[in-house]
């Protein structure tokens, strides 16, 4: 049964009820609990407050001891932005390795699962998936996290996706409107601008969230970018212009639109974290999100004074208030009703999917492209990542049976990544090989470095986004002259040429991308 909130008037519900704060702790704080009694409608989960998938379910039980329609969010894309794995890296693959399989049927089983652990956990919204078309290859944020640079292909994985996550009970929240895809600017640290005309937005950004709208996708997150097509002066998240006339104007959705972090310094850093709150919520935005960054109470004390003042103050319409909290109720109720089984991640979707291996396709320069996975068992994360793994043999390869040393040329993780998940193969390839080494370099001296530390051993390096970081290159480069037999993983974004003994693209560096890659590697 719901709890009534106590002691608060209807416009103070309602200015709690469009937050999703967070909160710091594996067990809900005191204040958090008042809150939802108080109205706060939604809570968001990060990987701070994750231990394991016993835990959640606990602390979600908690929650809902409280406010049993409570919504529980989280930023669960797999692949690289992981919270419910935060510390391990997922069992999934993310987009961009999906994106190159590029079998919905398999992107629509992966979010199922993904899906049905989220709801044995008792989360029903997920800040996922990414829509955006990663038309810039240089994008310092999204990169994996797309599908790819094909509008077509991150069209109809998008609407896949969501197909799947909402056949599990929990929402989608289809991400970044209308695209964060074409930017060269992190907006966790400033406003990023994308210049294109509105031809080229409707043709090319808009499409996927189109896909999604039509897949019946119960939420959309604005992203805090600049389009001056689109509007010159405001943000999307801040937009009228974009998220009224737009987004539910002239897409026709009618579902609950979701902040990016508020947080984040694109907003933050420009308007304050009150201010924007109020002027995205009379933008046209339902839910404020907030707590990647601040996750204490005054934060949330703060923003519903900001938004009661702003009603009373006649800023904020008292009904775009009203009508953002019935929103935001009306998705609480849709999950209430699409609860579904959530038997143990062990005993579901098991084996047996056909899964093929790829017919020795040629690249450019000749070398054999193979897509790995075979036929192989097992969950549906590994069969995806398996498949995923794109492999170019420049000379005859024969499989490592001793150990090698791991290099992994580090870049500083973005901000929706993180830096506390590990990335890599060298667990993978000490389980195979065991005494398998490794070292993690950076810098101008990195390939110097690693061949010292390396010795006699078969070196394997490891990157990602070799097109974007210059010493990445360089490193390479050293140690290919000195080791040609070295062999590469590129585990971001495979823009670069393909180069040693053996490369292997896994679109991305989720822990089951690591797994595929030390199975090439080691033969097995």
């Amino acid at each position: 049964m719901t709890t009534i909130a106590r002691a608060t008037d209807t416009l103070t519900r309602d200015a709690l009820t469009v937050l999703q704060p967070g909160f710091t702790g594996t067990t809900a704080p005191d204040w958090l609990l008042r809150r939802l009694g108080e109205g706060l409608a939604s809570v968001g989960l990060f990987g701070r407050n994750i231990a394991s998938a016993e835990q959640v379910a606990a602390l979600t039980a908690q929650l809902r001891a409280e406010r049993e329609d409570v919504l529980v969010a989280i930023d669960e894309e797999s692949g690289d932005v992981t919270r419910l794995e935060v510390r391990t890296g997922s069992s999934f693959p993310g987009n961009l390795a999906l994106g190159a399989v590029d079998d919905v049927g398999l992107t629509r089983e992966v979010a199922a699962e993904l899906g049905r652990r989220l709801a044995a956990c008792g989360v029903n919204l997920n800040w996922a998936p990414s829509a955006d078309v990663n038309s810039n290859p240089d994008n310092p944020v999204i990169g994996v996290r797309s599908f790819g640079a094909g509008t077509d292909l991150v069209a109809r994985h998008t609407a896949a996706y969501v197909t799947g996550m909402q056949s599990a009970g929990v929402a989608a929240c289809t991400k970044h409107f209308p695209g964060h895809g074409d930017t060269g600017v992190d907006s966790h640290h400033a406003m990023p601008l994308i210049d294109v005309d509105a031809t080229v937005l409707a043709e090319r950004d808009l499409v996927p969230f189109r896909a999604a709208i039509a897949a019946g996708s119960r939420a959309v997150m604005s992203a805090h970018i600049l389009v001056p097509a689109l509007d010159p002066d405001r943000p999307a998240t801040l937009s009228r212009r974009i998220l009224t006339d737009l987004l539910r104007g002239e897409l026709g959705y009618d579902g609950l639109i979701v902040t990016d972090g508020m947080e984040m310094r694109a907003i933050a850093g420009t308007y304050g974290i009150e201010r924007g709150s109020v002027l995205a919520i009379a933008a046209g935005a339902d839910a404020i999100c907030v707590g990647g960054g601040l996750a204490d109470e005054d934060t949330v004390r703060r923003l519903r004074d900001a938004l009661v003042e702003a009603v009373r103050s006649g800023e904020l319409p008292e009904d775009r208030l009203a009508d953002a909290a019935e929103r935001v109720r009306a998705l609480a109720r849709w999950t209430a009703t699409h609860r579904t089984d959530t038997r143990s991640p062990e005993t579901a979707h098991r084996d047996g999917d056909g899964s093929r291996r790829g017919d020795g396709i040629q690249d450019g320069d000749g070398s054999e492209v193979r897509d790995v996975g075979g036929n192989e068992g097992g969950d549906v994360g590994l069969r995806a990542a398996r498949r995923a793994v794109r492999v170019t043999v420049a000379e005859d390869f024969t499989p490592l049976t001793d150990p090698p040393y791991v290099a992994a040329l580090t870049p500083v993780a973005n901000i929706a990544v993180g830096d506390e998940t590990p990335w890599g193969i060298a667990a993978e390839l000490f389980r195979l090989l065991p005494g398998t080494e490794t070292g993690s370099f950076t810098g101008p001296d990195a390939g110097n470095e690693v061949l010292a530390a390396a010795g006699p051993r078969r070196v394997v390096a490891v990157v990602r986004d070799e097109h974007r970081h210059p010493w990445m290159a360089a490193a390479l480069d050293t140690l290919l002259a000195a080791r040609p037999d070295t062999i590469v993983v590129e585990m971001g974004v495979p823009r670069a040429r393909p180069r040693g003994a053996l490369h292997l693209a896994t679109h991305g560096a989720a822990r089951v991308c690591g797994r595929a890659a030390a199975e090439a590697i080691a033969g097995v």
